[in-house]
């Protein structure tokens, strides 16, 4: 968890449009399983509208950025590889190797150019 912390970061600091790209989807929201209103990243998911799963807000959003992401969900502490959602009444374990899975997606879905950078 605490190479994906410096490895956000340093997105963060240095390719903002890339920042914005990673994190910020719904590929990994589960219909029918999280709550249809997820907007917020939070380390502990304590309400309805949490996650602590990357990409998975119902609706993606360019404003979430990855490094805060990293920064939001204490992915250097928890939530890694498998991150947490809001089920029901409380937080649970989300899909197993989840966040680590969607990071991975949302890296390969980056162009050519995007990609050589973050190598």
């Amino acid at each position: 968890g605490k190479d994906i912390v410096q490895f956000a970061k340093a997105v963060g600091v240095s390719h903002p449009n890339i920042d914005k790209r990673v994190c910020s989807g719904n590929h990994m929201h589960r219909t029918g399983t999280d709550n249809a209103s997820i907007s917020a990243y939070k380390d502990v998911p304590a309400a309805n509208t949490d996650t602590a799963q990357c990409s998975g807000l119902k609706t993606a959003a360019s404003d979430k950025l990855f490094s805060k992401f990293v920064e939001d969900v204490k992915i250097g502490e928890k939530n890694w590889p498998t991150g947490k959602t809001y089920q029901t009444s409380s937080a649970g374990d989300g899909v197993t190797n989840g966040n680590a899975n969607a990071v991975a997606k949302d890296l390969v879905d980056l162009n050519r150019d995007e990609k050589t950078i973050v190598a």
